[in-house]
């Protein structure tokens, strides 16, 4: 009862303040309540202070009617260094984006590169490959290339890695990241380490599993993802399966039920999907070890990023030496949907630095989802896309991190970070040949309670995205 009155108090001192803006007469889509009706939002102080059927007037106000107002997508696997992104993001209705499957070698400097830069909110990891670089001193330059992915550590190695590992964790990092499919020497016993350095920090284990990848022939895959519930549940560390449909590709039906079954059974596994046929990754790193085994017709499916150009076995053996981005044509679209609407997944991009050569995933996976999967197939509803890029995200990392308890939803008290779409033209334009291009259907999308997009086109010059962090312990 003192609750209920303590909110009542709240919520009326609250609007007794002028609001900063009020989106009116929407669609109003909260996953975390259930909520799906025409509702009036007010927000002041970067926060939701009201949701209700009265008309609210602010300092600025928003007509809504006929479109989908939605908590701001949040993606858990993004990769990049250029906060100029950040336009590309916001237009496909992101808020915050997080760096978790690689993640970092250095929580404090990655952070502060970002400060004072970013449109939306950012996060990272502690990443189990930069570190491994870093003590193995590999030539790499994202992702090992060098004894970091060929040699296993020694113990002293091994010994230092969990130590950066553990000092990592201290400052505040979201997650561990472990590309084991980059780290192949890297045995099962310094994998289960991790998991148990994460597990002792409450942190979860984001992971491209072992042998997984668009360009992995045979079953090898499977064992991959055992490899990894093994360690989660001898650890009793959280594990994200990161991109379920390109870690899986023939065997992404087996890979659901094998999740389905380790949560059913009480482990703390997720996964996560997008929504393309094809994967991105760089040409030179341990993925592509004895690939120019394979037939003719493989290389074919490969097309490098930087021209367009469909590979050859010569043209593989050129880039290879080279190094740099590729785009892998290796999956289906029957796969894909399978992936996406499973309930088990949520969506996430695992994209890149939007540039002139990129991946449509970099730009256009929410949009993507929602025009395509939502409005045009009817493969899910509004409301389960939502979910999917919302409140399961802020889920996964809520436990370790108290800021994503209040993402992810619309009720009195949270971020007012926002997504308000038109359900009717919503959609992707970005295309593997020309991937930066803005997606359509956003009219206005809140950081913070600051426009990022207004009226359907970015706002240049506004900064409000925050760096998330877990607390620190130093």
């Amino acid at each position: 009862m003192l609750l209920i009155v303590l909110a009542f108090a709240w919520c009326s001192v609250s609007l007794a303040q002028p609001l900063d803006l009020a989106i009116n007469n929407g669609r109003v889509i909260d996953p975390a309540s259930g909520l799906d009706a025409v509702r009036n939002v007010g927000i002041r102080g970067g926060k939701v202070v009201s949701v209700g059927t009265g008309t609210l007037t602010a300092k600025r106000s928003i007509d809504a009617k006929g479109l989908i107002v939605a908590p701001g997508f949040i993606d858990l696997h993004w990769h990049g260094k250029d906060t100029s992104s950040d336009r590309y993001e916001a237009m496909d209705g992101v808020t915050a984006s997080f760096e978790l499957e690689i993640g970092t070698a250095d929580v404090d400097g990655w952070y502060r590169a970002r400060e004072g830069k970013s449109q939306i909110h950012h996060g990272v990891a502690a990443g189990h490959a930069p570190i491994r670089m870093q003590v193995m001193r590999d030539p790499g330059e994202f992702l090992p290339a060098g004894p970091a992915a060929n040699r296993e550590a020694t113990p002293e190695e091994v010994t230092s890695i969990r130590q950066r590992l553990e000092a990592e964790l201290k400052k505040g990092a979201v997650a561990v990241g472990i590309g084991v499919a980059y780290t192949k020497a890297a045995s099962p016993f310094e994998i289960v380490d991790m998991f148990r350095i994460a597990a002792r920090f409450g942190a979860p284990v984001h992971t491209h599993i072992r042998f997984a990848s668009s360009v992995a022939a045979g079953n090898m895959r499977q064992f991959g993802l055992l490899e990894v519930i093994a360690a989660a549940a001898s650890t009793g560390a959280p594990l994200q399966v990161v991109h379920v449909n390109s870690s899986g590709q023939a065997d992404t039906a087996g890979f659901l039920e094998i999740i389905r079954g380790a949560r059913e059974r009480g482990l703390d596994v997720t996964t996560e999907a997008y929504p393309y046929t094809a994967g991105a990754t760089r040409i030179e790193t341990a993925i592509f070890d004895g690939a120019e085994e394979r037939d003719d017709a493989f290389f074919g499916q490969l097309q490098w990023m930087a021209n367009g150009e469909r590979l050859t076995r010569e043209t593989f053996r050129k880039y290879r030496k080279q190094g740099g981005p590729v785009i892998l044509h290796t999956n289906t679209e029957e796969r894909v949907r399978l992936a996406v609407k499973s309930p088990l997944t949520m969506i996430a991009s695992d994209g890149f630095d939007v540039r002139a050569q990129g991946h449509p995933r970099s730009a256009g996976t929410y949009t993507h989802i929602l025009g395509r999967y939502v409005r045009e197939r009817g493969d899910l509803t509004w409301n389960e896309a939502i979910r999917k890029m919302s409140l399961m995200p802020a889920e996964r990392l809520a436990k370790r991190v108290p800021a994503m308890r209040n993402k992810g939803r619309i009720h009195l008290g949270a971020d007012a970070d926002l997504a308000v779409f038109d359900p009717r033209t919503v959609i992707d334009h970005a295309t593997y040949e020309k991937p930066d291009q803005f997606s359509e259907g956003m009219r206005w999308v809140l950081v913070n309670g600051v426009p990022v997009v207004d009226g359907g086109k970015p706002v240049e010059g506004v900064f409000p995205g925050h760096g998330i962090r877990a607390p620190v312990s130093r």
